[in-house]
C-alpha cells in the first residue's frame, strides 16, 4: 500500500514515490495560484490515513492540509484563506486526502458499494473547492492527482527498500518461515506474523512531529 497505513512496518514501499510525486505537483501549482490569485485545492490519495497529504503538503508549503484523522471545519479553512488575503497573500494551496471528512460528516463516495470491495471515494476535492469559492469569493480550482501519484520511476529509497523486502521474503521462505510479512525496522528488515501485520491500521498520530511542525509553520489542519 502506498498509503503507508501498515502498522507493522516503519514505512511501506511506494509511499516515498507517491509523496515525491505529490510534492512535485503541488510545487508546480504555486506559480499558477499566485499569478492568478486563486485558491488551488489538490486531492491526493489516502483513504483512511493522511500520510501522503500531510507529508507532501508540509514539504510543498501548503496553507491548508485536510486529513482523515482530523475531521475538518470549513469555517477554519475559510478563515485561513481570508487571513492570508489580508496579509497580501492573495492565493492559497489546499491539500486534501481523499478520505478527509467534515466534523460530523461522512466520506465522499461515488456510486454504490460493491460486494467484497471497498466503497469508491471521490468528490471531496470538488466539494471543498466549491465551498471555498462560495464563502470567500476567491476564484478556486480543484485538481485530483489520482493515479499519477502511483506511476513513473520509483525513488531511490523505494527501489532499495523494495529490493530489501524481496530478498528478505526469499530468505524467509528458504528458512521455512511462512505466514509472515517482511517489515522495515531500521536498520534491519524483520519478519512479522500476518495476524499482527493486519491487526490495526497505522494512522497519523495527532501528536506526531510532522503534525506539530505543520502547526508551527501556521498550516491550517481544519481544526
Amino acid at each position: 500500500t502506498i498509503d503507508n497505513d501498515l502498522a507493522a512496518t516503519i514505512i511501506t514501499f511506494g509511499f516515498d514515490t507517491a509523496v515525491s510525486n505529490a510534492t512535485e505537483a503541488i510545487d508546480k501549482l504555486h506559480s499558477t495560484a499566485k499569478s492568478h490569485r486563486r485558491v488551488m485545492v489538490v486531492e491526493v490519495m489516502g483513504r483512511y490515513a493522511g500520510w501522503i497529504a500531510l507529508n507532501s503538503g508540509v514539504s510543498a508549503d501548503a496553507d491548508v492540509i485536510l486529513i482523515p484523522e482530523i475531521p475538518y471545519d470549513l469555517e477554519k479553512v475559510f478563515s485561513k484563506i481570508m487571513e492570508r488575503e489580508k496579509k497580501g497573500q492573495e492565493y492559497s494551496i489546499v491539500v486534501v486526502a481523499e478520505g478527509a471528512k467534515a466534523k460530523g460528516g461522512t466520506l465522499s463516495t461515488i456510486g454504490e458499494k460493491e460486494v467484497g470491495r471497498e466503497v469508491r471515494l471521490g468528490g471531496i476535492c470538488a466539494h471543498v473547492a466549491s465551498e471555498i469559492e462560495k464563502h470567500t469569493g476567491k476564484e478556486t480550482r480543484s485538481l485530483v492527482l489520482g493515479h499519477l501519484q502511483r506511476g513513473g520511476g520509483p525513488t531511490t529509497f523505494d527501489r532499495l527498500v523494495a529490493l530489501r523486502f524481496g530478498a528478505a521474503a526469499v530468505r524467509a521462505i528458504q528458512e521455512g518461515h511462512f505466514g509472515c510479512m517482511v517489515a522495515l525496522d531500521p536498520p534491519t528488515v524483520k519478519q512479522v506474523p500476518l495476524a499482527e501485520a493486519i491487526s490495526k491500521m497505522k494512522d497519523v498520530p495527532l501528536d506526531c512531529d510532522t503534525i506539530r511542525t505543520a502547526r508551527s509553520l501556521g498550516i491550517c489542519l481544519g481544526d
